[in-house]
């Protein structure tokens, strides 16, 4: 038998589908060697760019025809995707269906009765399930869970008729109380499972049973929404992968910063929205740690978006609740995550007011920037960089999948279509872009910090994405951040970070009860069934794990107010002594004080349960070589109205304790960085590049 028949699967392989990239990090268990792999992203055919990036990771792949395939090296691949979120954003869903509590099938188009913008009167909302589809059926389960009408199975049967019939292809049952008392739902659920001729049936009170019927609503049947979508893509990939001899574990990335196995990935859709920018925030936040910075913010700026989120102490920010888009509303824990459109794709245009504006709207991959010559004709943050001399025009791009960047061409897109408009000259408007864009991320930056209550100048700053590094010295001016911490692979940090997620699972139970009157061993209960659930989702994965960890929570308030601050507690102490000591405690620090006679309750129960994953030295992702290589001339940038002779940079050649005095570029396959004057740089012993700004 030759030796490519029985060698043994042994790489970790992270894959971050982008808008623009589809980027990889590659583990080698054997070696503890790490590499990166950029390939296209194909907008609308996600799965083609993440087939194309596995079959790279060979060095020698083989036919799909070889006993072996392509895959058959891999022994884990985890998987940040947007495909949950663009379906979403696009309104892409499938068609779906609701069998509700008579009276209240418009709960979904009434929400909390929001608008889509604060001022004036202006603004509409389209539901993801038109009103015709939100079908009614006789059943009552009151707040405190007493059964008052039992569920009328011959309407359920009916409806669910009828909603095959408008050709539906997903169902969300959601009655209403079912958090307090399920049997109604469970009984619907169980004939409506019965009569669907496909598993895309979800049950609320599953999902989410927790109270508040809007969230309930709104989470179950956007999960409904996307279980044909993503069901069928992760359905795609796994058959493609087993068709080329992947036999391993394939693992999809959660909202959380947790992963989860591919079959609750299908259950549970809903929460793979923001799966990508997740996975990044988890790997800044170990970076960081091993570098020494506890607090960081941390900026993801890829070809479409900037995506913000801050970093405490270690720990990533979650919250309970997010919106994908105005109305579309997802309760399920998810890292804090703050979305612009200001991504290196992102279009610079003059509106009519004659302000000029970048973003939202992006060229993408396809036809990406003016400077790619794919077609499009509008300047791009990307065109501006490569105008100015940030991007070197000579210099591949992606890793060699752009062998050059046509700069004529984004010269004079910006002169016809901002320059001309504005009355300035090309470098003035295309500094302009660069002006406009940074402040808007500056803008991010603030509202995950300074609006939360934490002082940026106590964290430190770390940009990732194709196109962060560009802008890391213009966000530490913006918003007064004194270090910046470059990673080894920017363009590849949401792929490292899928390398280096925990398996996460996360439930919840509405308990709303006061704590003078909370049932603490019925409390004790609940947790251990709530862990019993998690650890049959971990078990399911099939992964071996280095330990597990559980975290229990509860969300409490004083009694007469509305919004629950969340209190982790101490599983192995569940007394009221405890659950009291622990709330006032969170309560003075986010509030400065306690309310001193106020009856406290108690919510909501939450729990997650976590497999802790094998970890890898970040020392492997450190320079090794002497860096005879890695100067490169010089280069003309225009900065500040001027321009600069900056000296030009391998950064992978760049040796530990290097230290760089801006102006400067420093070029890598995944991303540029642009030290501005007055600004330098140290790789440190891990292969970031530390940036401080010296005295002028």
């Amino acid at each position: 038998m030759s030796e490519q028949n029985t060698i043994k699967p042994h790489l970790v392989v992270g894959v971050d589908v982008g808008g623009t990239f589809t980027d990889l990090f590659v583990l080698d268990e054997h070696d503890g060697s790490a590499r990166i792999i950029k390939v296209p992203s194909t907008r609308g055919e996600e799965a083609r760019g993440f087939m194309n990036g596995v079959a790279r990771v060979s060095e020698n792949p083989t036919t799909p025809e070889s006993p072996n395939g392509i895959a058959a090296t891999l022994a884990t691949i985890v998987h940040g995707t947007t495909v949950g979120t663009n379906a979403l954003l696009e309104r892409k869903v499938a068609r779906t269906g609701i069998i509700t509590t008579r009276g209240f099938r418009d709960v979904l188009e009434m929400r909390r009765r929001d608008r889509p913008q604060t001022w004036g009167l202006r603004g509409s909302f389209t539901p993801v399930v038109s009103r015709d589809l939100r079908l009614e059926v006789d059943e009552r389960v009151l707040a405190d869970g007493s059964l008052h009408t039992a569920v009328d199975l011959t309407q359920v049967r009916a409806q669910t008729q009828a909603l095959l019939d408008a050709g539906c292809e997903a169902v969300c049952v959601f009655f209403i109380n079912a958090y307090a008392n399920p049997v109604n739902e469970q009984q619907a659920v169980a004939l409506v499972r019965e009569l669907w001729p496909n598993p895309y049936v979800t049950s609320a009170s599953e999902v989410l049973p927790e109270i508040r019927e809007f969230e309930r609503c709104s989470t179950a049947t956007l999960n409904a929404a996307l279980q044909p979508v993503v069901g069928s893509y992760l359905a795609r990939l796994e058959d493609d992968l087993r068709a080329h001899g992947f036999s391993g574990e394939l693992l999809i990335v959660q909202s959380n910063g947790g992963v989860m196995s591919r079959e609750t990935a299908c259950d549970i859709p809903v929460r793979t929205a923001l799966s990508g920018p997740a996975a990044g925030v988890i790997a800044c936040a170990a970076v960081a740690r091993a570098s020494g910075y506890p607090n960081v913010i941390t900026g993801d700026m890829g070809g479409t978006s900037f995506d913000v989120s801050l970093v405490a102490n270690g720990e990533a920010s979650l919250a309970a609740q997010t919106s994908i888009d105005f109305g579309l509303v997802v309760r399920s824990p998810m890292i804090q995550i703050e979305t612009i459109g200001a991504g290196g794709g992102s279009i610079a245009s003059v509106d009519a007011s004659g302000m000029l504006q970048v973003g939202p709207e992006s060229a993408g991959s396809i036809p990406g920037p003016v400077c790619y010559d794919r077609g499009n004709t509008r300047p791009t943050v990307t065109d501006a960089n490569v105008v100015l001399g940030r991007i070197a025009a000579d210099r591949p791009l992606g890793g060699g999948l752009l062998k050059a960047l046509n700069a004529t061409a984004a010269e004079e897109a910006i002169r016809l279509h901002l320059a001309e408009p504005l009355g300035l000259g090309v470098l003035a408007a295309a500094e302009a872009i660069l002006t406009v864009a940074n402040a808007k991320m500056a803008g991010a930056i603030r509202v995950v910090s300074i609006e939360k209550g934490h002082d940026p100048r106590q964290f430190a700053y770390m940009p990732f994405g194709g196109g962060g590094a560009l802008h890391v010295c213009a966000m530490m001016r913006e918003v007064g951040v004194k270090t910046g911490i470059v990673p080894r692979y920017p363009g590849v940090t949401s792929a490292l970070g899928c390398v280096m997620a925990d398996m996460r699972h996360d439930a919840v139970q509405t308990l709303n009860q006061s704590l003078n009157s909370l049932d603490l061993v019925q409390l004790q209960k609940r947790v251990a069934e709530l862990a019993k659930a998690c650890q049959a989702r971990l078990d399911s994965a099939g992964v071996k794990f280095d330990a597990i960890q559980e975290v229990v929570a509860l969300d409490m308030l004083y009694m007469g107010q509305t919004h629950t601050l969340q209190v982790t507690i101490d599983s192995g102490n569940l007394t009221r002594e405890h659950i009291q000591t622990a709330f006032e405690k969170a309560y003075a620090s986010s509030f400065g004080r306690v309310l001193t006679g106020l009856v406290i309750r108690v919510m909501n129960l939450r729990y997650a349960r976590i497999g802790v994953r094998p970890k890898f030295d970040l020392a492997v992702l450190a320079p090794k070589g002497l860096g005879s290589t890695a100067s490169l001339g010089l280069q003309r940038v225009y900065h500040a109205g001027q321009w600069w002779d900056a000296k030009r940079y391998a950064r992978l050649d760049l040796p530990i304790g290097t230290k760089i005095q801006g102006p400067a570029i420093l070029e890598q396959a995944d991303t540029t960085v642009w030290l501005e004057p007055n600004f330098s740089a140290r790789v440190d012993t891990l292969g970031n590049l530390l940036v401080e700004k010296v005295s002028a």
